[in-house]
């Protein structure tokens, strides 16, 4: 089971207990995130496609912490100008890790599909 979200201009493809960096959000440390924005979930039996997004369909997403990325050096060249200028990048990321993956308001996780038919 996986679906693909969007978040920040990005697309992510996301299964329960991945662990996902994506750009900076203004959230605490360990809040609960509900990602609204799902694009296709697939499960064993079923594939939903949104047109943009699937409806009554969510991400939840528990927020590990914040974090940089890998620097990036940037540089900048004029030949026979004597211009150079090297530069560097740290994206600023938040970390997230996904808990459930929600369709028509219901968990697609096998074990509380059982909890919730008994």
């Amino acid at each position: 089971m996986f679906a693909i979200i969007k978040n920040g201009g990005r697309q992510y493809k996301v299964a329960v207990g991945d662990r996902l960096e994506v750009n900076r959000l203004a959230v605490e440390d360990g809040a609960e995130l509900r990602i609204e924005e799902v694009l296709l979930i697939s499960d064993a039996d079923r594939t939903l496609v949104g047109a943009p997004f699937v409806e009554n369909a969510a991400v939840l997403a528990t927020v590990e912490g914040q974090a940089r990325g890998e620097k990036l050096i940037v540089f900048r060249y004029k030949p026979k100008k004597r211009i150079r200028h090297r530069r560097g990048h740290r994206q600023e990321l938040t970390v997230l890790t996904i808990s459930d993956i929600l369709a028509d308001g219901k968990s697609l996780l096998p074990e509380k599909k059982d909890a919730e038919a008994k």
